[in-house]
């Protein structure tokens, strides 16, 4: 059985660009939150999002026809090229079925479905764009990844929600331990769109300008942007090839409660916690960060501080959330969670909770490393991903023995 480790990091964010870029702002806590561009919110009482400013698809891509693809697609193919970049790998050195990419999302190509809507809601089916229908399968996010990069083995999009990164990475994981590929990227992406931000806006899960998970008065999410894949390959292959290793992914765990649409379920998430840990043969106490799924609604924060209360006892470590900085990204949520929790390992600090103010006294114990990052020596990160319907996913990843 195969040790799998992670050699390339490919984050499209709102708080940076590559490695560099993104290292930086989640040091620094930047806040990547701004006012909606990308469709007109202006009916919207809730107006603020995590969009990638900037974002220029054709100085990043080398193969594909940036045009021909949703903006999904775009962000995974970007990320993915980022993640090969910086890992050194020369791609001519791996056969092409032996690299392969699995690509987590919520809303797939939800801007493109709304842009024929428009058009067939204006002058009927005739009218509707040839070119954009042919963008709309979510399936084409991985695509994209594969043709990007010229590869030939499996090609996989997940759409379990909010924990798709995690569910892609543990497939991914799989498929390295098993000796099926050499190399896998794995992910997610998703772009901020109408029908997310309405959606929550009606479940009264938005908040209006800034999200602050576990703090008293946190009161909703706000919706987000990117693409977050992370370039996995075996331990052997690594060492083969001389590559710089960030660090291993230990294992992970998978449940779904199927209790309720939306509500997450204490006991459930503290199952997929210690399911996580006998895969990855750690304890408890072995873990030193938690980067988690941390919405900023009042009952996703409670009910998971007090699922790691239950896992975790009077031991408990310090539990951040990165969703404070760069939004709800949804499907691409736990891979940008994945790549803070390799970069915490790999240099040894700790990403914030930003628009921390006031302790909640509910979750006395709990440590959301307030408003500023913490230099700590990092060994093992468990990154939590949980999703509408009981979806949960987590994966722990550590400093290579």
């Amino acid at each position: 059985m195969n040790r799998v480790v992670v050699t390339g990091l490919g984050p499209v964010s709102s708080i940076g660009i590559g490695v560099s870029a993104f290292t930086d702002g989640l040091r620094e806590g930047r806040s990547g939150i701004s006012p909606i561009s990308s469709f007109d919110a202006s009916g919207f009482p809730r107006r603020n999002a995590g969009e990638v400013p900037g974002f220029r698809p054709g100085t990043l891509l080398r193969r594909i026809e940036a045009a021909r693809w949703g903006r999904s697609g775009q962000f995974a193919a970007a990320a993915a090229r980022l993640a090969l970049a910086d890992s050194g790998l020369d791609p001519a050195t791996v056969a092409a079925d032996r690299a392969g990419v699995v690509v987590g999302t919520t809303s797939g190509e939800s801007v493109v479905v709304e842009a024929v809507t428009a058009q067939q809601v204006e002058a009927g089916f005739g009218a509707m764009d040839p070119e954009l229908l042919g963008q709309v399968p979510a399936g084409r996010l991985a695509h994209a990844v594969s043709t990007e990069l010229e590869l030939a083995g499996e090609s996989l999009t997940l759409a379990t929600a909010c924990s798709a990164s995690n569910y892609a990475i543990g497939y991914a994981y799989d498929t390295l331990v098993t000796g099926e590929a050499d190399v896998m990227f794995a992910g997610g992406a998703d772009s901020v769109c109408r029908w997310a931000h309405a959606g929550f806006y009606r479940l009264g899960a938005l908040t209006a300008d800034a999200c602050s998970p576990f703090d008293r008065d946190r009161s909703g999410i706000l919706t987000g942007e990117g693409g977050a894949i992370l370039m996995l390959e075996t331990l052997d292959h690594a060492r083969a090839r001389g590559a710089r290793i960030y660090a291993e992914v230990l294992g992970y765990g998978l449940n779904c409660d199927a209790n309720h649409p939306v509500a997450p379920d204490r006991a459930s998430i503290a199952a997929c916690m210690r399911a996580a840990h006998r895969n990855a043969s750690i304890k408890p106490e072995d873990v030193d960060y938690v980067c988690a799924h941390g919405t900023g609604t009042p009952a996703n924060d409670s009910v998971e501080a007090q699922a790691i209360f239950d896992v975790f006892g009077d031991r408990v470590p310090p539990v951040s959330s990165i969703k404070s900085m760069i939004g709800h990204t949804m499907g691409a949520a736990s891979g940008f969670g994945a790549i803070a929790g390799t970069l915490a390992i790999a240099h040894g600090f700790l990403p914030p909770t930003i628009n921390w103010a006031n302790p909640d006294p509910a979750l006395a114990g709990l440590d959301p490393v307030p408003n500023t990052a913490r230099e700590a020596n990092v060994r093992v990160v468990q990154n939590n991903g949980f999703a509408f319907g009981g979806n949960n996913a987590i994966v722990l990843i550590g400093a290579v023995e």
